[in-house]
């Protein structure tokens, strides 16, 4: 069986869309030149899908994949799944959609999750819980240290403040014990692991 498959790979294509349309609107982005016919024009604007893709899919796909990954590397069986394969977040899909069209401002999703199944440990379903939130971790600190040094050319500054933010936010958001939360997997694994 391949790492990814053909449906898998589908479904991150339709994600990156998705999450690139839901946020385009929202993610400032600063053009060379200001044209306010051009600024205020409606409609499709391709540029600020691109920006928003490029801003926001890297965080989520590749928490995703690391999920993935890891629970592979365990000898798991994992799969991604875009929102649209789950009924709890097709309706959340299908909100952030209706947000968007209202210009209502706040969008709850859940673009994409990994299913992890097999005959593992606990320790090994929280280390895969965890190896999402992990590579936000990584990003956030990343491009941290990328601003705070100025090792950045001026051009990618607004992206990389946005890869900060937007990953610090992941990391914290999923990193919440509620249940459902990459968080509360990580705690009850780690308390089944050694206590239980």
């Amino acid at each position: 069986m391949p790492l990814i498959t053909f449906a898998e790979i589908i479904d991150l294509i339709a994600m990156t869309f998705f999450v690139g349309y839901i946020f385009s609107d929202m993610i400032p982005m600063r053009r060379e030149s200001y044209d306010p016919l051009i600024h205020y024009k409606r409609g499709f604007d391709f540029e600020k899908l691109k920006f928003a893709i490029m801003a926001t899919a890297p965080a989520i796909i590749v928490h995703e994949l690391a999920h993935k990954f890891v629970a592979l590397g365990f000898g798991l069986s994992a799969t991604f799944y875009a929102f649209y394969r789950n009924s709890f977040t097709l309706m959340l899909g299908i909100l952030a959609v209706i947000s968007k069209l209202t210009g209502f401002g706040f969008v709850f999703i859940v673009p994409g999750f990994v299913g992890i199944s097999g005959n593992g440990t606990h320790l090994q379903f929280a280390l895969a819980a965890f190896a999402g939130p992990f590579v936000n971790l990584i990003l956030w600190l990343g491009s941290w240290y990328l601003l705070r040094n100025k090792m950045y050319r001026k051009k990618h500054h607004l992206l990389l403040l946005l890869t900060q933010k937007i990953n610090m936010f992941l990391f914290i958001f999923n990193m919440l014990p509620i249940p459902g939360f990459d968080g509360y997997k990580v705690l009850m694994g780690l308390i089944s692991a050694f206590i239980g």
